[in-house]
């Protein structure tokens, strides 16, 4: 009978140990990652970095390329526009100096002992032509509006006329022809105009 009681009081503490065995927390030493792992970790990240910085070159060296682009780029156009300002009429006057040729051919006949005055009107028609011709090569057109209803926007009426035969506010004489350039007014016809007669 004390054999058993002793056999259980040894079931009892052994069972005793087991259950504190149970309860405590078991500790288990965490493994250093090997040396191989960490390193191509951070070699990774080394070479991203270095990968980062050279896109971030590139695209600095793509943005300061672009600023002097646009800068060389704002240089140009400013000179070429100060260049049409200064020569816009080039091809105007290009155009005209045939006419002033012809004029001081003209003079230099009429100067001539003995000109001929049917040869002197022949040219100086021919030099009128070629001024009409470069005027509308310009988009110069002329304002001749005898006969025509008065328009204030292209004439500009000296006085007025007592007339029966026009309706009144019609030009009857033209001191003066208008122009206009590229459909805007440069200069308005000078004209007398007609009212009803008294």
């Amino acid at each position: 009978m004390e054999k058993e009681q002793e056999t259980v009081a040894d079931n009892e503490t052994v069972t005793d140990e087991k259950e504190t065995a149970a309860e405590e927390p078991v500790e288990v030493e965490a493994e250093a990652p090997a040396a191989g792992t960490a390193l191509p970790d951070q070699a990774k990240l080394v070479l991203m970095l270095e990968d980062a910085r050279a896109k971030a070159d590139e695209n600095w060296d793509q943005v300061v390329r672009t600023r002097a682009e646009m800068d060389n780029l704002r240089k140009r156009q400013a000179r070429e526009l100060e260049n049409a300002h200064k020569f816009a009429l080039e091809r105007f006057v290009n155009a005209l100096l045939p006419v002033r040729d012809s004029m001081e051919m003209g003079l230099g006949a009429a100067s001539e002992e003995g000109a001929d005055v049917a040869k002197l009107r022949e040219g100086a028609e021919l030099t009128l032509k070629l001024m009409a011709d470069v005027m509308a090569k310009f988009d110069v057109v002329q304002i001749d509006p005898l006969g025509e209803p008065f328009n204030p926007e292209l004439h500009q009426a000296m006085s007025m006329t007592p007339r029966s035969d026009v309706p009144p506010n019609t030009v009857v004489i033209v001191v003066q022809k208008g122009y206009t350039l590229n459909g805007r007014l440069v200069r308005p016809a000078m004209v007398m105009v007609s009212q009803t007669a008294e």
